[in-house]
């Protein structure tokens, strides 16, 4: 049975398709909105072989997937500034955007991007709610801690326990400041409750899951940023080293070099925001735990700053991780690894250097 191929523009209201008729050799384009439905399910329910539908990834097309795959077609989602970076022409319309389209994929030279499992996807959307659940709540609190402020009550996180609330509560201040009060308090009896329901529905998506039992043995690795990790990186067969590894995450830094002149900026910040969010605070835990990270956290922020040396450390985080999952291994048996290479590479160096002396710098007495 012959492939159907069929680039698609997609927009929000509509979308334009190019695809190739197999008997004549015809390209075709047509148009569709996306108010008729079930026009739209119509015109991809027509096609009886393999089909193969193409478009960038964009953050309003989950529902026009959905549907596709229900209709047993495959979904290719592309990366859109590759597609626009290979366009061979200057001038820009949905026909042609969906000819381009249409075009790389029958030559195996559409930018494809990874597409996670239902599960994840819904995992991470979960994850990206609660963020913006944290995000609200820590406002309420910052404006709550300002108003406190304003009125000679200063508690720090101390206004947030119950005498402290009740402290709150007498506080002398006008009546705008008493209705802002007052309002900002009920505002965050219902977040506190939707954070707890969350972390319920987080804890049953965990469980029997070994994957990320393994990755909450390593210090500062807890629930949620397991769940990131497993959900992002999996499967992680994908991923050939490391240096991918923390490409995909954006953790890789960014040369702008010519000639004598050497320059490094940040960090990439491709990929998942809120894994590299997760990452950085698991690392602020993890370096106080580990020995290992520890010290060199604290070698790079004495050279680099403490700002830098944060990045530096999610960043080994992100490396451990993806090693413990694909080596299927908890954090014990990593250290012992590491522990084993450790020594095997101190069997490997000059014979007349004393033991004592390798990895650790030459005292005077020395």
């Amino acid at each position: 049975m012959n492939t159907i191929y069929i680039g698609v523009d997609f927009h929000a209201r509509q979308q334009t398709i190019c695809y190739l008729k197999t008997e004549t050799g015809e390209l075709v384009f047509h148009e569709l909105k996306h108010q008729d439905k079930q026009r739209v399910r119509a015109f991809y329910a027509q096609f009886h072989n393999r089909v193969i539908v193409g478009l960038e990834a964009s953050g309003y097309s989950p529902w026009f997937e959905r549907l596709l795959e229900e209709l047993g077609c495959e979904v290719w989602l592309g990366h859109a500034t590759e597609i626009r970076r290979r366009a061979r022409w200057r001038q820009k319309n949905d026909r042609r955007d969906a000819e381009l389209i249409l075009e790389l994929m029958l030559h195996d030279e559409f930018p494809r991007l990874h597409r996670p499992a239902v599960q994840s996807r819904e995992v991470l959307r979960m994850l990206r709610y609660r963020q913006k659940l944290i995000k609200i709540r820590t406002m309420s609190k910052n404006s709550l801690q300002a108003i406190a402020l304003q009125s000679g009550l200063a508690k720090g996180s101390r206004l947030f326990t119950k005498q402290g609330q009740q402290q709150l509560g007498a506080a002398e201040m006008s009546p705008v400041m008493q209705w802002q009060r007052e309002h900002w308090l009920q505002l965050m009896e219902p977040l506190n409750q939707q954070l707890l329901e969350t972390m319920g529905w987080f804890k049953a998506q965990s469980k029997d899951d070994v994957c990320i039992t393994r990755l909450r043995t390593h210090p500062g690795i807890g629930l949620l940023t397991s769940l990131c990790l497993v959900h992002t990186l999996q499967p992680v067969s994908r991923f050939r080293n490391t240096r991918k590894v923390a490409a995909y995450a954006g953790f890789d830094p960014i040369e702008r070099s010519s000639g004598e002149r050497k320059c490094f900026l940040g960090i990439s910040k491709a990929g998942s925001r809120l894994l590299r969010y997760l990452l950085v605070e698991a690392a602020q835990t993890a370096v106080r735990k580990d020995e290992d990270l520890k010290r060199f956290y604290q070698r790079l922020a004495d050279r680099r700053g403490r700002p830098k040396a944060k990045v530096a450390a999610a960043r080994k985080l992100l490396i451990r991780a993806y090693i413990m999952m694909r080596d299927e291994i908890d954090y014990a048996e990593f250290r012992h690894r590491a522990v084993a290479a450790r020594l095997a590479r101190r069997s490997q160096g000059p014979a007349n250097v004393p033991e004592v002396l390798i990895g650790q710098p030459a005292s005077p007495e020395q």
